[in-house]
């Protein structure tokens, strides 16, 4: 039976001698319907193609999506909207899947929403069953073995719910804070031996079937003042990229270097997550609006430095990412 997949939440299925339409009601509602957009999938697969990489920025309201949104589409690239779990239980889950999709239909544009690092299965089925087009399980802080127990659960449920929704599993232990940080965490070690191994990372991708991986290579959440990162292993990213044969994922990409990054997407990185420089650039815009006008009280206007802050931190980033000038 061949499958012809027509949107990211449904499909038909045709056989010689007959068609079989199967729709599932609260995922067809939850889809951003167009047969001609390319998936996630075929998005990250291009990008590994490419050796460019897909930019994941984080959002806790409207403002910074806009900005987001605005970047991406200036510069015709996808975007990969991200909410961890705390900026869903702000923005909303459900809240969260309808401003992604309005933006998505309207424009008819290839944006995405994924579930940033995820630490329970409920949360995982929640985002799933939510519409969500991808899920982190990041079980990094549990043993291998309870990290590929849980992260293959989420890969089952997925696959039940929606082939095409994208699974990624982590392992190595890189922090979990998205702010300025004045040294790194001592939980956090960044010596080659504390770093995934390719081992491992083999194993562990074997094991769970997940779609991405993210491992710990140098990079940490967060980022330091003064705004430069600890270098990233790029010799250990290349040697697993060819090791796992899944695209790789950094994260906490904030505060690393372009040299880094250009050649981490050189090695095998196809999607990088920036957030704390985002929350950075949205503070200090909407900050800079009220110091040139500080009786200004309606917030369409003074937030607008916020959006526009956003913007232009995405858009230096999508050009690194995607090797534009």
């Amino acid at each position: 039976m061949k499958k012809l997949v027509v949107s990211k939440q449904s499909s038909i299925h045709i056989n010689n001698f007959s068609s079989i339409l199967t729709i599932d009601y609260l995922l067809l509602t939850n889809s951003c319907y167009n047969i001609n957009m390319k998936t996630l999938r075929e998005c990250i697969q291009e990008a590994g193609e490419k050796k460019v990489a897909i930019g994941h920025f984080n959002i806790s309201n409207l403002e910074a999506l806009w900005g987001i949104f605005n970047a991406a589409k200036n510069l015709k690239l996808p975007v990969i909207i991200g909410t961890s779990e705390g900026e869903r239980d702000f923005v909303g889950v459900k809240q969260a899947v309808a401003l992604v999709k309005s933006l998505c239909e309207e424009f008819d544009y290839p944006i995405f929403l994924n579930a940033d690092h995820t630490y329970s299965f409920d949360r995982v089925k929640e985002a799933i069953d939510a519409g969500y087009d991808s899920v982190i399980f990041d079980g990094a802080k549990l043993s291998f073995e309870e990290n590929v127990v849980l992260t293959k659960q989420c890969v089952d449920y997925a696959r039940s719910i929606n082939p095409e929704i994208v699974v990624e599993g982590e392992l190595g232990y890189i922090g979990q804070s998205s702010k300025v940080l004045r040294e790194i965490p001592t939980e956090v070690h960044l010596n080659k031996e504390a770093l995934t191994t390719t081992e491992q990372a083999r194993s562990f991708v074997a094991e769970t079937g997940v779609d991405l991986f993210a491992p710990a290579v140098g990079n940490v959440h967060g980022m330091l003042v003064g705004g430069v990162d600890p270098a990233l292993d790029t010799v250990r990213i290349e040697e697993i990229s060819k090791t796992v044969g899944v695209p790789l994922v950094l994260h906490g990409g904030s505060g690393n270097s372009s040299e880094d990054f250009t050649k981490a997407i050189a090695s095998g990185v196809s999607i990088v997550h920036i957030n704390t420089e985002i929350r950075l650039a949205y503070r200090d815009g909407i900050k800079k609006s009220l110091q040139e006008d500080p009786d200004e009280v309606a917030p369409y206007k003074f937030l607008k430095g916020g959006v526009q802050a956003v913007q232009k931190v995405v858009d230096e980033k999508l050009k690194l990412f995607n090797n534009l000038k």
